[in-house]
């Protein structure tokens, strides 16, 4: 019973005197009425902007009575009724709207009641639903609550509305991993089984509550098994599957912040991240990040993929509704192959608006506000450092370890949005500051730069050098995707002046030029490109060539000139838009070079669909029309995989997307490094916030240095192991399946070959594509970077110059205890001497090393560096590659194989031997440095000791242009290396190194070492089989030199107490070994006299040299 006094009670009479209709009166009880006044009085605040809500019983078994209040208008039936459906509710009776005119109000109150029952058996007295149902109906009437069916948890589970969003965003986010279930049939699986559902929740909360009180391992293992056991009950195949998913979705959880609350209005947010260990979640599509954050809102949906726990990468406003989470991680997936040339590994993010706009204004201010919402969502649950110290964020249970590196970049539509980024960054205090965001108005300028489109030239130059063309000094033709306006695209077309555009297009218009003047057409291009929104449209029609133009792409045909159809091969008159730009894509031209957004070219055994880009259906043509002889990826995805793969197979030259366009990421990194080194410097006020942005601009052309070093050296790693692809394809495979038994590599997933393509290539003398080996080489520097990060090898003083030549010269010289102290040290560590040593022996080169000498990654990593560092390797590559366009590229690559081959055969016989190298570098290095000098003055006293092979070598390259000095040094470098080999034996048998150098010498003349790795390199095994035995036959060669030189040091070291030089410890081990070493003598004069060395000779002769070592 409702009682007020004597002065409040006249106030309502006064109010309510004539507030009610005759309607109302006729169908409403006093004691009703007064409880509508009660309701209205107390929820005044809420009829401002919203609807009240009271639900009752009114005494009749299972129905329910609601009364809704909302001020101004009455409620439109069409908008409630869906709502009291999705509630859960079955309307049976509807009364009203009664306007209640209130004496002070200019607007009436309208009421309106309804009878209904319960769609489902409530499993909560209604008691207990009554206000958590309210507020809940309030919270869908204003948006709060999405209106979906998982709102009849309220009423069928007594569920509070919040309660309801935490089951909702996990279905949604199940909706995204493409379970085969509708969002109604999900919420449906839950409905039917209300204490299971109730239980998840609870579980949910055990987990993530960070009130929670008590044990909360022992409370979550507890109800695990409740929720386990009442899973046998289920029946339904489909419940089944829904309720066992959400409850692993709970299990893979990490982090969620869901119980924060604002600090402005204490309530809870209105949206909710929660991050996932993608690992642990069932039926995920693959490949699988290491973490991803969900974030979800009424008006918008995100996803954040990350490849490790440095990550970086890009924030795309997707317009895929349905799937984005599947748009997001393909370019995650290539963003982990781009990424393996910097620190982080790869990331991507993306968020849709769930409700656009049709006015562009307001559409995007919309897309503004909802990736601010993802911003938040993502660095509710990021940790903090603040003075060098982990800072959790409030209010989040943590399941996993630090996590504090989170940066993000522009994407598609959000180029302009990294200053909005970093204000959130600012405003949240997180210790990246504005290198959260990479490109803000205090970064580096990538269109200014025109970097992405120099590193992809970096990669075009190297396919025209290996072809015998410098395209910067010689005329070639190309067609391009794009226009002058663009980054890449109008970057890229002013790389050079000799390029001929023969054609082009974007979105608006088809560009034609068939007989272009190479000067004519580059100033009017870089018009253009400084124009302000250009498009082909502005270009001067005087300049186009004879039978060109400019046409807009809503044409319903073109003509064809004579010109036109000579340019692009067709020999119709006219045709369509469409079809023009197919010609295009296929005309006979030097280049094809992508710079525009869109999926142009697929392989001849997939659909449109495959591709995955249904804007580009009606353009797309198969990889086996193209007659380009070079394609260029300076924009994402212009081709599928599998189309780059079979170009490749057909001769054309062309890398990735990943590989070509990298620069743009590359240079992010160094600016978000380079803050991250300045920011204490900032904070301790030795710097200025204007100082250190004038200091970033300075060093523009560094940066851009650095990073296009990065793009020559991967390239050329690449054509590196396409000249040997077909005699490494063995190697190849095994490093595949090392890395799949890591867990790393899905070949089905990368279109890597399988065991019958392999098979086929091998039989038909073909390799890997330089498409599949940018993925392998992107995997093994994946895997080794992960290998070496948790090895102590980057904490290695020897490695602080790789740390210290990461950063610009001007850093090195201001700031050399700084970068020592970096937050990341580590990681740009293992990053700088992955990328070095896979760059510079190949994708299978640790991977194999490992598996050969059961040493560790950083084992094999460090012996490399030792290698490179004692021999002077760095400034030797270096120059072999200052020829280029000055030697053949095929004379660049001869060297550098060479150079490869010795790394392989001293890497192994360092960690064999288990020297100091790989345990105390830096005292090692002093002595082997001084082994080598030694090695090298005694052969210059013993020049008969170098094989004619060499000095054919030596004259073949002098010959082809190589500088004498380097040819020499290239060459003599298998000799002067023996150094690695016989300073360990001279330490154990105590044996002066020139004496070991004689024996080992003399032994390879001797036994014709040379010749016969020689002979080998020119047989052609035919199968699997015959490439291994030629291989494990060259190992064995190889190995022979040095292990029979140990053989001889130990077999007579002294007699009679005088010791023995070479000559006589030869003597005396051919003396032993006199039967072994004629019959070898046999089997070397025999094969001569046969002709070339074969497969069988090559291995019986190795098989004697094994004999020999005993």
């Amino acid at each position: 019973t409702l009682q007020y006094g004597e002065g409040s009670a006249l106030e309502l009479l006064r109010r309510y005197r004539h507030a009610f209709p005759a309607a109302y009166c006729e169908t409403t009880t006093p004691e009703l009425a007064a409880h509508d006044i009660h309701r209205i009085q107390t929820g005044e605040a809420v009829l401002t902007s919203g609807v009240l809500v009271d639900l009752s019983g009114n005494g009749e078994q299972g129905v329910l009575k609601l009364r809704l209040y909302q001020a101004r208008k009455p409620i439109v039936l069409s908008s409630i009724l869906p709502m009291l459906e999705n509630a859960g509710l079955r309307v049976e009776y509807m009364g009203g709207p009664y306007p209640l005119h209130l004496a002070d109000t200019a607007e009436p109150v309208y009421v309106h009641e309804f009878s209904a029952r319960p769609t489902w058996d409530p499993i909560v007295p209604l008691a207990d639903i009554k206000l958590a149902f309210e507020e809940g109906f309030s919270r869908m009437w204003s948006g709060e609550a999405e209106n979906d069916l998982f709102n009849a948890l309220m009423m069928r589970a007594g569920l509070g509305w919040r309660e309801v969003v935490a089951l909702r965003v996990l279905g949604r986010y199940l909706r995204q991993l493409r379970i085969p279930y509708s969002q109604n049939m999900i919420a449906m699986g839950l409905i039917n089984y209300p204490h299971l559902t109730q239980q998840i929740v609870q579980l949910f909360i055990i987990k993530h509550d960070p009130d929670f009180k008590g044990n909360r391992n022992e409370a979550f293992a507890a109800k695990l098994e409740e929720i386990n056991e009442a899973l046998e009950s289920v029946t339904g195949l489909e419940d089944d599957r829904i309720l066992r998913r959400y409850l692993n979705l709970v299990q893979a959880s990490l982090r969620t912040n869901f119980f924060q609350t604002d600090d402005a209005t204490q309530q809870f947010k209105s949206y909710v991240s929660v991050k996932f260990q993608s690992g642990t979640v069932e039926y995920m599509p693959l490949p699988k990040p290491l973490y991803e954050i969900f974030v979800y809102s009424p008006k918008m949906e995100a996803v954040h993929l990350r490849g490790g726990k440095v990550a970086r990468g890009g924030i795309r406003w997707s317009d895929r509704l349905g799937d984005f989470r599947n748009e997001i991680l393909g370019l995650m997936k290539a963003q982990m192959v781009k990424n393996t040339v910097i620190v982080p590994m790869g990331s991507k993010g993306g968020f849709i608006v769930k409700n656009p706009s049709s006015d562009p204004e307001i559409f995007r201010k919309e897309g503004i506000a909802c990736y601010r919402t993802m911003m938040y969502g993502l660095l509710d649950l990021t940790d903090n450092r603040v003075n060098g110290k982990i800072v959790p964020p409030k209010r989040v249970v943590r399941h996993d370890g630090d996590d504090a590196y989170l940066v993000v970049a522009a994407d598609k539509g959000t180029a302009t949005f990294s200053d909005t980024a970093n204000g959130i960054s600012r405003d949240y205090g997180f210790w990246l500051d504005d290198a959260f965001a990479s490109g803000g108005s205090a970064g580096y300028d990538h269109k200014g730069m025109g970097i992405t489109a120099r590193g992809a030239w970096e990669a075009i130059k190297r396919h025209f050098r290996e072809m015998g063309k410098d395209i910067q000094t010689t005329d070639f033709t190309c067609i391009g995707v794009g226009d002058m306006s663009g980054d890449v695209f109008g970057n890229g077309m002013l790389l050079s002046k000799h390029i001929r555009l023969l054609g082009a297009f974007d979105h608006r218009h088809i560009f034609c030029d068939p007989n272009p003047d190479a000067a004519i057409s580059f100033a009017e291009r870089q018009r253009l490109f400084k124009l302000p929104r250009s498009s082909w449209a502005d270009y001067d029609a005087k300049k186009i060539s004879k039978g060109g133009g400019v046409f807009s792409r809503k044409e319903k045909s073109i003509k064809l000139s004579p010109e036109m159809k000579t340019a692009y091969g067709l020999d119709v008159d006219a045709i369509s838009p469409n079809d023009l730009i197919q010609a295009l894509l296929k005309a006979d031209v030097e280049l094809l070079y992508f710079g525009g957004i869109g999926t142009y070219v697929k392989a001849s055994t997939e659909s449109h669909e495959d591709a995955g880009d249904r804007s580009a259906d009606a353009l797309r043509v198969d990889a086996t029309d193209i007659r380009a002889a070079v394609i260029g990826e300076g924009a994402n995805l212009g081709m599928t995989q599998r189309a780059r793969i079979e170009y490749g197979l057909k001769g054309g030259h062309v890398n990735t997307d990943a590989i070509d366009n990298s620069a743009g990421v590359d240079t992010s990194d160094h600016e978000v490094n380079i803050k991250i080194l300045l920011r204490p410097i900032v904070d301790a006020k030795q710097l200025t916030l204007p100082a250190r942005n004038k200091l970033l601009a300075s060093m523009t052309d560094d940066v851009a240095a650095l990073v296009l070093r990065d793009n020559y050296r991967q390239t050329l790693a690449l054509s590196v192991m396409e000249a040997e692809a077909v005699e490494t394809l063995p190697q190849q495979v095994q490093a595949m399946h090392m890395l799949e038994r890591a867990g790393l590599l899905n070949r089905v997933v990368e279109f890597l070959p399988d065991g019958a393509e392999i098979t086929r290539r091998q039989r038909n003398g073909r390799g890997l594509t330089r498409p599949e080996m940018a993925v392998l080489l992107a995997y093994t520097k994946i895997w080794l970077y992960d290998q070496l990060l948790s090895s102590d090898l980057p904490d290695d003083d020897a490695l602080e110059e790789l740390l210290q030549n990461y950063f610009p010269q001007t850093l090195q010289k201001k700031y050399p205890q700084a970068i020592t102290k970096h937050q990341l040290a580590r990681e740009i560590v293992a990053t700088q001497i992955t990328n070095s040593i896979v760059n510079r022996t190949s994708s299978h080169f640790v991977p194999l090393m490992v598996e050969k000498t059961g040493r560790s990654p950083a084992d094999v990593t460090r012996a490399f560096v030792a290698l490179r560092e004692a021999c002077g390797l760095s400034p030797l590559w270096r120059e072999v590659e200052l020829l280029d366009n000055k030697v053949s590229a095929e004379t660049q690559t001869e060297m550098l194989r060479l150079v490869r081959g010795v790394v392989t055969q001293r890497v192994y016989g360092i960690l064999v031997h288990k020297t100091r190298l790989t345990t105390n570098m830096a005292g090692a290095l002093k002595e082997m440095r001084k082994a080598l000098h030694d090695i090298h003055a005694w052969l210059d006293k013993h020049p008969d000791c170098i094989s004619q092979t060499a000095l054919d070598q030596i004259q073949h390259w002098r010959t082809a242009g190589v500088p004498e000095d380097l040819a020499r040094r290239i060459a003599l470098l298998p000799y002067i290396t023996a150094a690695f080999d016989l300073l360990p034996l001279s330490q154990e048998s105590g044996e002066p190194l020139s004496v070991l150098a004689e024996i080992y010498f003399t032994l390879g003349q001797r036994l014709s070492i040379n010749t016969l790795i020689k002979a080998a390199s020119d047989v052609r095994p035919q199968t699997v089989l015959e490439r291994e035995a030629l291989r494990q036959a060259v190992d064995d060669i190889t190995a022979a030199q040095p292990a029979i030189t140990a053989a001889v040091a130990y077999a007579r070291k002294h007699t009679n107490g005088k010791h023995l030089g070479a000559t006589e410890q030869l003597r005396y081990w051919s003396g032993k070994h006199q039967e072994v070493l004629s019959r070898y003598d046999g089997l070397l004069n025999e094969a001569r006299l046969l002709g070339p060395f074969d497969l069988a000779a090559l291995t019986l002769v190795a098989r004697q040299l094994v004999v020999l070592q005993g």
